[in-house]
């Protein structure tokens, strides 16, 4: 049994991590939640569908280099230490982020914007890449062994609360100014905020001590000399890589982003939900979803990891097409009845950032379900009633479900995986490749999709396809490790 000094010290270590942790991935999403606003400012205005994939590359070039990122901190993390690694990963991110909300416009430097943003989206990725597996390590050292699924479950929420939490200041932020101040400037204020969460959160973690797992390994001289040797150059070692990668962390990923990040995308660029709407519909299903990870997590430490992350995967293969389906047919205004004694045009001007006056006409349907239409030129905003935002609600929360089953167990799951001096390099490599590169270029690959067949739907036959793999890899290969002794 744990005493109360050492249940003290657990709770301080996952304060402590988990702060950090979230604050990195706020900075990380914000890019992605304003991602329809970067495209027009950082990127050329004359194709706006091929600025938006552009954008989307941008962002997903901070999850290729993820898996650099987890090799440079990881090395760094098993030969100088945990705390200190993920104390230098949280500035390099706040900073990142801090100087993204400073870039000029495209309109005001030309092709300097897009490569500015891209230079900082590398270091994101990077700093990122070093943050989590520092995290989840430097946690479950501190966790007794019986209930390391249940601790770590901690620092899962963070990915997610993360996002939540620049939703909710991306939201605030909207309603305190008009439209056209947020679009003109405001969009930057939560870029700029970052810095302020980042300094709290660099006192609460400076106070911390080293890891007493890692801290007795230095004392005993059995540090790694090179992790990076020892993680991939040995055989056995680089199987166990290959099988957390292809047979967890890939499904995984997808998963992820499919039910958060690819859900806001398709209320706001297929289903055309109106920005504050989609954003309030994703941040409930969020709110809703967090605490089973904890569930989950708990859950994991009594039925073992690999049943609750496999089940969340096929059950997420299964139920992604008629999910979107349902999603497709609430905002399809094709099915919808317009009552057309109820259309209004409203004419307005507003300066855009070059000081130019722009006149705008917006026509305005109402149907009978509730839901309104407003065109502005050709920009389409659906807002639906309450009744229908409610059922995107539960449809999403559904897909957030999915996403703890597969991530709660996950940080356990690969501590597990691998000996304590080349811990960090070890899981942090395919944590990352399976996020970065499988979940992290899901966007992207599927609005290529979507954008070659025409197909709303099309963008789904990627995170099936690889959730499903990775079902079957994961069923052959995978052992469950609950409770070993780290």
């Amino acid at each position: 049994m744990q005493n109360p000094q050492a249940t003290k010290n657990i709770w301080q270590v996952i304060l402590a991590s988990s702060a950090g942790t979230l604050i990195e991935w706020y900075d990380f999403y914000i890019f992605g939640s304003l991602s329809a606003i970067i495209a027009e400012k950082f990127f050329p205005p004359s194709n706006p569908q091929l600025a938006y994939i552009a954008t989307l590359a941008t962002f997903a070039v901070g999850f290729i280099v993820r898996p650099f990122g987890a090799i440079v901190f990881g090395r760094l993390g098993d030969m100088v230490g945990r705390k200190y690694t993920f104390l230098l990963t949280l500035l390099i991110m706040g900073g990142s982020t801090f100087a993204i909300g400073l870039i000029p416009s495209y309109h005001t430097i030309g092709m300097l914007a897009p490569v500015l943003v891209l230079l900082l989206r590398l270091l994101q990725g990077l700093a990122l890449g070093g943050e989590y597996g520092g995290a989840a390590t430097y946690v479950a050292e501190h966790s007794p062994d019986n209930r390391r699924g249940y601790y770590t479950s901690f620092i899962q929420t963070t990915a997610t609360l993360g996002l939540f939490v620049s939703l909710g200041v991306i939201l605030i932020t909207r309603t305190v100014m008009t439209p056209e101040n947020f679009n003109n400037y405001g969009w930057r204020i939560p870029f700029l905020l970052s810095v302020f969460l980042v300094i709290m959160s660099y006192y609460i973690r400076i106070r911390l001590h080293e890891s007493p797992l890692f801290t007795q390994m230095k004392q005993e001289g059995k540090t790694s000399a090179n992790p990076i040797k020892e993680s991939f150059g040995n055989k056995e070692n680089l199987k166990l890589v290959l099988i957390a990668l292809f047979g967890a962390a890939m499904g995984q990923g997808v998963i992820w982003y499919t039910g958060q990040f690819y859900a806001l995308s398709f209320l706001q660029k297929t289903m055309n939900i109106e920005f504050v709407q989609s954003n309030i519909i994703i941040a409930i299903a969020l709110l809703l979803g967090t605490p089973f990870f904890i569930y989950f997590g708990s859950l994991s430490d009594r039925i073992g990891r690999k049943k609750i992350m496999l089940t969340g995967m096929l059950l997420a293969a299964l139920a992604y097409y008629p999910i979107y389906k349902a999603m497709d047919n609430i905002g399809d205004i094709k099915q919808k009845q317009e009552q057309t004694a109820d259309l209004r045009i409203e004419s307005n001007s507003s300066q855009n950032e070059a000081g130019k006056l722009v006149s705008k006409t917006t026509r305005v349907h109402s149907y009978t379900d509730g839901s309104i239409l407003r065109d502005t030129d050709g920009k389409k905003e659906l807002t639906v009633s309450h009744t229908r935002m409610a059922w995107l609600v539960i449809l999403i929360f559904i897909q957030v479900l999915f996403v703890t089953m597969v991530y709660a167990p996950i940080a356990a799951f690969l501590v597990e995986l691998f000996p304590t001096r080349i811990r960090y390099t070890s899981m942090s490599l395919p944590y990352h490749i399976g996020n970065g590169v499988f979940g992290g270029l899901l966007p992207t690959i599927s609005t290529i999709l979507v954008t070659n067949t025409g197909n709303h739907l099309a963008g789904l036959i990627y995170p099936i396809a690889v959730a499903v793999i990775c079902f079957v890899i994961g069923i052959i290969y995978l052992k469950d490790k609950k409770g070993v002794q780290l």
